[in-house]
């Protein structure tokens, strides 16, 4: 498969934009590949205890595991922006959905923990390309609502992320093997590379973000904006990503595998369980809309003060599967809801028009390149203080290096994405 070269700089005038109707059909159905994104990337974990009894994986490797396709999300995330200055945003959406279908498909032939995590770190490199074209084709077609564009994929990958490991668990219940629910997915994946091709067109995934070709009376709508694209704002906001990334996916890595080894839950309650946290991202839509009202600041601070007394509740609170599930939901609220949306659409707004692509790959790097080690850390961690304490040092403390970072973010050189004139 290959991506054709756009050998023209876009600009507002290059591509009419759509109706309503067909720009919504073409956002439901990018959106809809996302769902099956975050199917993929959230069902291993569930898997895992299945995995490392077959393999002999002790939980430091079986961590590393859960949390290692970050590092190909991570280091692929500014190349691949580079790639949207090249190519088409369409061709890279569907050449990033086909490498991680790919080595999706492949991770379920693996023979040996070297191939596995060979397998797992190049499906981060698929998802972080399409990642950052997806991203970047959204938050440009809807600029005036960026916080909330970027609100509604979050919706998607939310969706996915409740029902792909509950899916993947009762797959893996039916047949008996962990490897059906990668069958399943990497199909589903390869699907949609071909959905899109048909059905999307490139009025609008091509889009020029506002203000890219601008004229002299809207140049002044950014003069207070910082010229470079590694400014305060981008370097704080870089520290927050990072963060909450290693909280995260450290809950995320081996969630599951907790609650099936110490409050013995099945597969299937223990993927209803981290399910819950994708239930909880859906909120990115209302998450989007309370972005582009109230100081962002202010609600990541607040998301991250409340996520550090989730963090401590899910290893350390009441073990019942109702507990569980909802913790998990609130998890998912603050987490992916709150503090992945905000500090997306913020990040996007701390630099001007014509860098969104470039923020956006360098938002991709800084969440998912330290979370890489995110699921070995926590193991680790859970090797010296057991569950509680890892929770309380990964999920509980370290939120607070990003409180400290947000002190030192200057709202006054943010854009605001409700200009009226900005919307064609």
């Amino acid at each position: 498969m290959t991506m054709s070269v756009t050998r023209k700089p876009r600009s507002a005038a290059a591509l009419a934009r759509l109706s309503a109707p067909l720009a919504i059909t073409c956002f439901v159905v990018v959106g809809l590949s996302y769902v099956t994104n975050a199917m993929d990337r959230q069902v291993f974990s569930v898997l895992l205890p299945g995995i490392q009894k077959e393999y002999g994986f002790d939980l430091s490797q079986g961590g590393l595991l859960s949390t290692i396709f970050t590092l190909g999300i991570g280091v692929a995330g500014i190349p691949g922006s580079y790639l949207l200055n090249r190519f088409s945003r369409k061709s890279v959406i569907i050449v990033g959905i086909a490498i991680y279908s790919i080595f999706t498909l492949l991770t379920a032939l693996s023979v040996s923990f070297g191939d596995m995590f060979v397998y797992r770190a190049l499906s981060g490199v698929g998802e972080a390309i399409q990642n950052a074209a997806l991203f970047s084709a959204v938050g440009a077609y809807f600029f005036r609502q960026r916080a909330l564009a970027v609100g509604s994929l979050n919706f998607a990958y939310g969706l996915g992320a409740f029902i792909g490991p509950r899916f993947g668990g009762q797959l893996e219940a039916i047949s008996g093997q962990w490897r059906t629910p990668f069958y399943v997915f990497a199909a589903l994946g390869l699907a949609f590379a071909v959905i899109i091709t048909v059905v999307v067109t490139k009025r609008f995934t091509e889009q020029a973000e506002q203000g890219h070709d601008a004229t002299a009376a809207d140049e002044r709508l950014f003069a207070h904006m910082p010229e470079r694209l590694y400014n305060r704002n981008v370097v704080v906001l870089g520290i927050v990503s990072a963060v909450v990334g290693v909280s995260v996916y450290g809950y995320l890595g081996l969630y599951p595998t907790f609650l099936q080894t110490v409050h013995h839950f099945s597969v299937v309650e223990s993927g209803t369980a981290v399910g819950m946290y994708g239930f909880g991202a859906l909120m990115g839509i209302p998450a989007g809309l309370l972005g582009d009202r109230v100081n962002q600041r202010w609600i990541l601070i607040v998301s991250l003060v409340a996520g550090s007394v989730i963090g401590f509740l899910l290893f350390n609170g009441p073990g019942t599967p109702v507990a569980q599930n909802w913790l998990s939901f609130l998890e998912g609220t603050v987490g992916s809801g709150l503090l992945f949306t905000n500090t997306y659409s913020a990040m996007q707004r701390s630099v001007r028009p014509h860098f969104i692509g470039r923020v956006s790959g360098f938002f991709v790097s800084a969440w998912y390149l330290p979370s890489a080690l995110a699921g070995y850390l926590f193991a680790s961690l859970h090797n010296g203080f057991g569950w509680g304490g890892a929770s309380i040092v990964q999920l509980s403390l370290v939120p607070f290096i990003g409180v400290i970072a947000l002190f030192f973010l200057d709202m006054r050189r943010v854009s605001n994405a409700k200009v009226a004139s900005l919307e064609h």
